[in-house]
């Protein structure tokens, strides 16, 4: 096993010579600079290969260019470190560069950091002694670590700042096809939006199309890494097979409702068990849940829930059959959205996706079919609701209340747009 002096050499080539990057521009980048003043850790999550070490070495890169002494920037991965000491690791630094992080202003960026044994008490730890000279920057890609374990040790000590996979509006920028007027290029965006689908929203994806290398990306620097390795490290699973054959499940049918009492069955476990299994998914960013939609917060829980995967089967993304079509397309739109609610009542009238409070989004790949949208109106009372398509648009008036067809490539940008202005206003406030 390598040492440790050895492997910070490697990773820190700004001791020895110029450092830059290619970085595209992401919305949580801008989010986060307001808190990079301030002592705070500030602690990066999310799912495997999202940005998060590009993110760090942006942070890196303008520092260096800010007048930051890049001896005084250590960037570390716990990877293949599981074993290793926080404070071992901060001691060969001082050792391998002679220099006391009492003395001075640092840059600590601390990768996969829940990969050792109580992290965020050693990472306490080194932040009540160095404090006054150091700013942490860490990351961890299973949410779990950084938001339950460290709420009690870490409380009023860190920020937290999830990156999500590619919003369409950053795949757009990526590709440097900012299209406006938006009329102008409605097929151009369209064939980006398609285009943008078989990425699943990962940034190393962009340009490409061959379905071998898509399908071998997902599985192997993605689904194998979190199912074999990441939770195995953390959980005591048996046998890891089992919880890749839940997601695959998930994954060939996105957006399905599960019974967990009837699926445990199906798949010969306790319901306790399977419910642990979700709840580990979940926590990994592999899975997301969504709630049946209801004013009263507390029948929420006991009501019907969705689940769709962050990444939908590559066999069924490159599927020609209108329902793969329609279900690949629905799931990017859940994606895309950051839903956290559909409605479906007991006659099985449904709308796909409620945002904000109360705004009916029906996703539909093909026929465009107004009943679930103007069932969910008439019963809260909300005038206005959407359908989000590939391609059609209109914007039909009945019986008083209002229901704008969409593309998606639109959709997606409108909501991208109000997100900014909605953190804008938020950073004015602050």
């Amino acid at each position: 096993m390598p040492q440790i002096k050895d492997v910070l050499i490697d990773v820190n080539p700004w001791w020895k010579g110029s450092f830059s990057i290619s970085f595209k521009e992401r919305q949580v980048y801008k989010e986060l600079q307001k808190y990079m003043p301030l002592k705070h850790i500030i602690a990066f999550t999310g799912l495997r290969r999202v940005g998060k070490t590009t993110l760090m070495y942006k942070i890196i890169e303008d520092s260096l260019r800010g007048g930051f002494d890049p001896k005084n920037i250590l960037y570390f991965t716990f990877d293949e470190f599981k074993g290793a000491e926080l404070r071992s690791v901060m001691k060969d630094y001082e050792s391998l560069m002679e220099k006391d992080l009492r003395k001075g202003q640092y840059l600590i960026l601390l990768d996969e950091i829940q990969k050792i044994g109580d992290w965020e008490g050693q990472l306490k730890a080194v932040y009540d002694l160095f404090g006054k000279n150091i700013k942490i920057i860490i990351s961890g890609s299973e949410s779990l670590f950084i938001r339950k374990k460290s709420r009690d040790t870490l409380a009023g000590r860190m920020f937290e700042f999830k990156v999500e996979l590619l919003t369409f509006s950053e795949f757009l920028r990526f590709k440097g096809a900012e299209l406006k007027p938006e009329g102008l290029y409605g097929k151009e965006l369209l064939r980006l939006f398609e285009e943008f689908t078989i990425t699943c929203g990962f940034p190393e994806l962009v340009g490409v199309a061959d379905k071998d290398i898509i399908t071998k990306y997902i599985r192997e620097s993605i689904i194998d890494k979190v199912i074999y390795r990441d939770i195995p490290g953390i959980f005591k699973i048996k046998d890891p097979s089992v919880l890749e054959s839940l997601l695959n499940i998930i994954m060939d049918e996105p957006g399905q409702i599960i019974e967990l009492a009837s699926l445990a069955g199906d798949m010969n476990l306790s319901r306790q068990t399977l419910s642990a299994y979700v709840s580990y998914l979940e926590q990994s960013f592999l899975i997301k849940k969504l709630y049946n939609f209801s004013r009263n917060r507390r029948k929420i829980e006991r009501k019907l829930k969705k689940y769709y995967p962050a990444a939908v089967s590559p066999t069924l993304l490159f599927k020609e059959d209108t329902l793969s079509k329609s279900r690949v397309f629905e799931a990017v739109i859940v994606s895309q959205l950051k839903a956290e609610f559909f409605w479906r009542d007991k006659y099985k009238n449904e709308v796909d996706i409620v945002i904000g409070s109360d705004t009916p989004v029906e996703v539909k790949y093909g026929k465009v079919d107004f009943s679930g949208v103007l069932a969910f109106m008439k019963k809260f009372g909300v005038k206005k609701g959407y359908i989000v398509t590939l391609d059609k648009e209109e914007t039909r008036e009945v019986n008083g209340f209002t229901i704008e067809v969409v593309p998606a490539f639109k959709f997606l940008q409108r909501m991208n747009l109000v997100k900014k202005q909605e953190s804008f206003a938020n950073s004015q406030l602050s």
